[in-house]
């Protein structure tokens, strides 16, 4: 059954609902940076284990997210979206009781899966009921976008505040809640479109899951082995030959949880670049800069998660222009005016240093997010465009499977950097302003080349 929706009456009960998923899911991305060097002492917990905490979920998030928009696609993307709320608040309620960091580990694993079965099925559900508004489901975008965006910005303010009043597991507890509000509001929403003659690719989901656990683990274990050591080359060999072997199932088998043709499209290309660029490069420094803020500067945690409150507001900010400037604009300006801002943010971060005003980080701190609040919505908007409303849930997975995998390979990659004490971790924030910079330059001048629309 297709879903009805009227873009004057149900666009602000659908997206507040879709939306709803997309701040649980980011909260959880953010909310345990602030959180980390608590974790640690309770659990005795050394920078490798802390990566572990973090890329746990997004590591899972990734390796599912394709699965997950099939799913999606195949079932109908409010029974997925139901089946992920419930997911969420079991394993949100097991990171709160966890007795050992492996037991946390685990259940973020957990939280990952509920996260990765939620976000293409919410983003398929707005797909699905716009889609013969393209402005109405632009502007669409862009609200589920700035509920995502902020909350990912506003966790560790959220999680400072809620660590200074109890301690760090309320940060999971917290969730449940949401969770069961998402399920019951859910069941408003319209039933969404299910495609018919398909079936799942099991073999393409194992090979997927191999290639990207080999990939992040090889990265955060790296500091303790070194590269000579079995486990790092050989799983470093072991993704590359998994991503060979993923591609030449995607091409052979009769129904790819990839179709390889969604890449035919330039726009989707570049789209899923820009994604990559801007989550590794963001998800990596905001750990960096959690660890900075307390462990160069000394800030109290409380004071450290308020630290990142204009984040939140940059991303607010943006993300509820971006929908009238796509609109007015297309694609192409507020993708290349926010990489431009997002540039000019982390060019700002090299002036960190152990005595560094908090004054001065202000433009930094909010540059970064203002330029991602405007390109993210013009990219999930693109990516949404250029494929069959059929394949909504599939398209929306790919692009949150790079976003996420590239989040966790940033966070392993300027996390090793850190793992040496205060002075590694004031260099890990340069190297990583440095990487990010490089890398946005080179889509800046690729997305003016190509994108269109």
């Amino acid at each position: 059954m297709r879903a009805k929706a009227s873009p004057n009456l149900s666009v602000g009960w659908t997206v507040s609902i879709t939306s709803l998923a997309f701040v649980i899911a980011q909260l959880d991305v953010s909310i345990v940076n602030i959180a980390l060097p608590q974790v640690a002492l309770t659990f005795n917990a050394d920078i490798s284990t802390l990566q572990w905490i973090i890329d746990a979920y997004t590591l899972a998030f990734a390796v599912l997210m394709l699965s997950a928009g099939s799913l999606s696609d195949l079932l109908g993307a409010k029974r997925i979206f139901q089946f992920g709320m419930i997911i969420f608040g079991v394993a949100s309620a097991g990171c709160g009781l966890a007795w050992d960091a492996h037991s946390l580990i685990g259940f973020r694993v957990l939280q990952g899966v509920g996260a990765a079965t939620m976000i293409p099925s919410s983003l398929a559900i707005l797909n699905q009921a716009f889609a013969h508004h393209p402005k109405t489901r632009a502007h669409a975008v862009g609200l589920w976008t700035a509920a995502g965006s902020a909350a990912i910005a506003a966790g560790p303010v959220l999680g400072g505040l809620l660590i200074a009043l109890s301690n760090w597991r309320f940060i999971f507890f917290v969730n449940l809640p949401l969770c069961f509000a998402g399920l019951l509001l859910s069941s408003r929403l319209p039933h969404s479109h299910q495609s018919s003659g398909r079936h799942f690719d099991l073999q393409g989901q194992l090979v997927w899951m191999l290639c990207i656990t080999a990939l992040i683990t090889s990265i955060i274990e790296y500091p303790v082995f070194g590269f000579g050591h079995p486990l790092i080359y050989g799983g470093l060999l072991c993704s590359v030959l998994m991503l060979i072997l993923f591609l030449y199932i995607e091409r052979r088998v009769r129904h790819p949880m990839l179709p390889l043709e969604l890449f035919r499209s330039a726009n989707f290309n570049l789209l899923l670049l820009l994604g990559a660029v801007l989550n590794g490069s963001y998800y990596g420094t905001v750990f960096i800069l959690s660890l900075y803020l307390q462990n160069v500067l000394h800030y109290p945690v409380f004071i450290a998660g308020l630290a990142f409150l204009p984040l939140t507001v940059g991303f607010v900010i943006s993300n509820i222009w971006s929908g009238r400037i796509i609109n007015r604009f297309g694609l192409r300006m507020p993708v290349l005016t926010g990489l431009a801002l997002f540039i000019a943010g982390f060019a700002g971060l090299f002036i960190a240093d152990r005595d560094t005003a908090y004054w001065k980080l202000l433009l930094p701190f909010m540059a970064m997010p203002l330029g991602m609040g405007l390109a993210v919505p013009a990219m999930t908007t693109g990516i949404l465009a250029s494929v069959d409303k059929t394949f909504s849930g599939t398209a929306s997975a790919a692009l949150n499977t790079v976003r996420q995998a590239s989040g966790a390979i940033g966070v392993a990659v300027f996390g090793a950097i850190a793992a040496g004490g205060s002075s590694s971790v004031l260099y890990a924030v340069g190297f990583s302003a440095s990487v990010s910079i490089v890398c946005a330059v080179l889509v800046w001048f690729l997305i003016f080349r190509y994108l269109k629309g």
